[in-house]
């Protein structure tokens, strides 16, 4: 039965860079939970995308001797690239110069236009070109020289003239729905961390926000007001609405199904505008609120962020050259664990390759493959029937496996349901160590317990290509062509998929190559430092 849509979002990263590590983590998490939701029975409704206006994308334009358009349309070839390298499943890539982002932008500022909770007036302050942030004068930090600069980046910020006309929107009126809003959703900013930092922050007093410029035109026109153009915070955020089909008469249904979404995964340092301006933009145009926004931690190496500026920042391409997709996401999904910064380094994710991918996993499929080549001419025996009461603790391993693996998975906990599935293939190399398969293969008399065993190692192979499966789909797709089972993609019912004793005796079962050859740190030509 289907079990309706699951729909969640990256954030939509700006043009500035092509994807790093970081954007990488981001988006390779939301494709783990969309793999796995759809082997659950969920229709998956997956966006991504790239943020293409504002005044710091027409800066770095400018720097490259382009348009601002020409600069995007150069950038998007990296992006979709990327994502593409890294095997991500996204169901929209919403671009936010396209025509029918800029229709959904209009709509929405003119929905809150109608019902009030716009106006104009003249602002003055401080203002972030880089984080794309106004900042009260409080709120700055001073550089050596006793220039105010930005208590993020660190950059220079700029005093915006007075005069200058914008548009208003009514923040500070939702200051108290948004505080019982969090206290009634406890869930709705995660980790609590991050909560505790939002509702300090929004009891400290809101302050209205300024939703247009009137300086530059390289953003969404507003309709009610020529020559202002959305903020491009006001126009990146409607690109989740985009991406469902909002304002878009060609998707009739899919926003209703859709809206509101079960998740944005962003980085801790923009959920500000995604659990204070966001909540709040929607509140006012009448629309439900996502259910949870997912702040996670920052990428370090020897305890710094890692960022092109400070020089420890690695390409995503330079990392699956050495490691390979399925390893590289494998590496990230379970060994940093979501929602808290987490130090990373090669010395660490040939650690992880080596024990986790190769040893354990890698190495199961290769022993078990090659003996059922062997002992049984390439073919799944069949479970005795002189065998059906025997003990059988891979069986047992897999019977509590799904509950914990879904449990995690639905918290976004992906170190946990990694585990949970290691303990299935570590039990299982351990059960080739106990019944010594290869000791019974000797002894004709004990031909049966032979075919018990086998079978059931082969079977757990089985199960544990279907939990591999979101975080390393390519090999766990090459384990399910290797023992003859189609497509592992078209599983959409895990759980029933995970049931003991599905593997068909008579099955052919191809060797190969390992899954993933052991690595040596000495030989990387590659630093993170």
């Amino acid at each position: 039965m289907p079990k309706g849509t699951y729909a969640f979002t990256t954030p939509i990263y700006y043009v500035n860079a092509a994807p790093h590590l970081g954007t990488a983590y981001t988006t390779i998490a939301a494709d783990t939970v969309a793999r796995y939701q759809r082997m659950n029975g969920r229709e998956v409704a997956f966006v991504t995308g790239m943020d293409e206006h504002g005044q710091k994308v027409a800066d770095v334009a400018a720097e490259h001797g382009m348009t601002p358009q020409a600069w995007c349309d150069s950038m998007e070839p990296a992006f979709r690239e990327a994502w593409d390298m890294l095997g991500i499943t996204y169901t929209d890539f919403v671009r936010t110069t396209e025509p029918r982002h800029a229709r959904s932008v209009q709509r929405f500022w003119t929905d809150l236009y109608d019902k009030g909770y716009l106006y104009k007036g003249a602002y003055e302050g401080w203002y972030c070109v880089h984080e794309e942030t106004y900042y009260a004068e409080s709120d700055l930090e001073k550089d050596e020289e006793g220039t105010f600069v930005c208590p993020d980046c660190k950059r220079p910020v700029q005093l915006m003239a007075s005069g200058e006309e914008n548009w208003f929107f009514k923040l500070s009126e939702f200051q108290q729905p948004l505080l019982d809003f969090y206290e009634a959703h406890p869930d709705f900013i995660r980790p609590e961390s991050r909560r505790n930092e939002i509702v300090s922050f929004v009891s400290r007093g809101l302050k209205d926000l300024s939703i247009s410029r009137s300086t530059f035109d390289w953003g969404v026109p507003l309709p009610f007001d020529e020559g202002h153009v959305a903020y491009v915070w006001a126009d990146a955020l409607i690109a989740y609405l985009t991406g469902i089909g909002y304002a878009d008469p060609d998707r009739p249904g899919e926003f209703d199904a859709a809206w509101p979404m079960q998740y944005h995964f962003v980085g801790k340092d923009i959920i500000r505008f995604h659990c204070v301006i966001w909540p709040a933009m929607l509140m006012a145009a009448g629309l439900p609120v996502t259910h949870t926004v997912f702040g996670h931690g920052f990428l370090l190496t020897k305890g710094e962020k890692m960022s092109k500026s400070k020089g420890n920042a690695v390409r995503p391409a330079d990392l699956v050259r050495v490691f390979g997709v399925d390893a590289y996401r494998y590496y990230f999904m379970s060994d940093v664990q979501f929602g808290h910064d987490g130090s990373i380094s090669l010395e660490r994710m040939v650690q992880v390759y080596n024990n986790e991918l190769a040893n354990t996993w890698g190495n199961l499929v290769s022993r078990v493959f090659n003996m059922t080549k062997k002992y049984f001419d390439a073919l799944v025996p069949a479970v005795p029937v002189s065998m059906a009461g025997a003990d059988n603790p891979l069986r047992d391993e897999a019977a509590g496996l799904y509950a914990a693996y879904d449990a995690a998975m639905e918290q976004v906990d992906f170190t946990a349901a990694a585990a949970a599935a290691q303990r299935l293939a570590a039990r299982a190399n351990r059960y080739i160590e106990e019944t010594e398969p290869f000791k019974l293969a000797k002894d004709p008399e004990r031909a049966d317990e032979l075919a018990f065993v086998m079978y059931n190692l082969l079977e757990a192979i089985r199960i544990l290509a279907l939990y591999f499966a979101p975080f390393a789909p390519a090999t766990s797709a090459e384990v399910f062509r290797r023992l003859h089972l189609g497509d592992v993609t078209g599983v959409d019912d895990i759980e029933a998929a995970t049931a003991w004793g599905q593997l068909p005796a008579g099955n052919l079962v191809e060797t190969g190559d390992p899954l993933f050859p052991r690595l040596d740190a000495e030989t990387i030509d590659l630093e993170m430092e």
